[in-house]
């Protein structure tokens, strides 16, 4: 099953990715991931994101192309896999359209998790994590047991990502929706895309997601 995730950032792509792989056998492709990989196994199409990246460009959609073309020949997506982060735009989508016809491969659906941003801006914004062992926690909806101790290891060190702030958030969940929107209605009008609510807890998007693969 080769499938498409959409959605913003703390939307819970990575955390259904998971459920997605352990019922179905398809392998989670981050670009990002597969970008550094393609660099330090000094492939051609690995050498040229490298350069782009030194160079302090923007990869070329050509060049991510070739990348997820290797990635999706190796033998562990020979059940599916599920690329998260691309397309993002209508111009990738029609490359990777392009790919997927010279592959002979079908893509089976786009899962757009849908949220809502002041929510979601309050999910993000709140998280912190254990500086020593990663445990995540938030201000509001998962506190530790005893203030300032980790309740995994008992660290009193706690760290915050810089960029999980309101006004960032904010910032980036506009750039998402402005990219996306043309992005949901190219998948919507080929009969691709199917939506679930991500503000619902974890288990309850899981079983729509899998409600809407064994749908579609």
């Amino acid at each position: 099953m080769n499938l498409i995730l959409l959605g913003p950032p703390g939307a819970g792509k990575g955390t259904q990715a998971k459920f997605i792989e352990e019922r179905y056998g398809a392998v989670q492709l981050s670009t990002g991931d597969m970008l550094r990989s393609a660099v330090a196994a000094g492939t051609e199409v690995g050498r040229a994101a490298k350069a782009a990246m030194e160079a302090g460009q923007l990869v070329a959609d050509d060049i991510v192309i070739g990348i997820i073309s290797e990635r999706i020949d190796q033998a562990d997506c020979a059940n599916g896999f599920i690329l998260d982060g691309f397309p993002r735009t209508v111009i990738q989508a029609e490359a990777l359209d392009r790919l997927f016809a010279e592959k002979h491969k079908e893509l089976d659906a786009v899962i757009e998790i849908r949220v809502d941003d002041e929510l979601l801006v309050e999910r993000i914004a709140g998280r912190f994590s254990c500086g020593n062992c990663g445990e995540g926690y938030h201000d509001k909806f998962n506190r530790p047991k005893k203030d300032g101790v980790c309740d995994k290891c008992g660290a009193k060190d706690f760290v915050r990502r810089a960029d999980d702030n309101a006004e960032t958030v904010k910032s980036r969940l506009q750039a998402y929706h402005e990219q996306t929107k043309p992005l949901i209605e190219y998948y919507r009008e080929r009969g691709k895309l199917v939506s679930v609510d991500g503000m619902a807890d974890i288990a309850r998007v899981a079983a729509d997601i899998g409600e809407c693969l064994e749908n579609s």
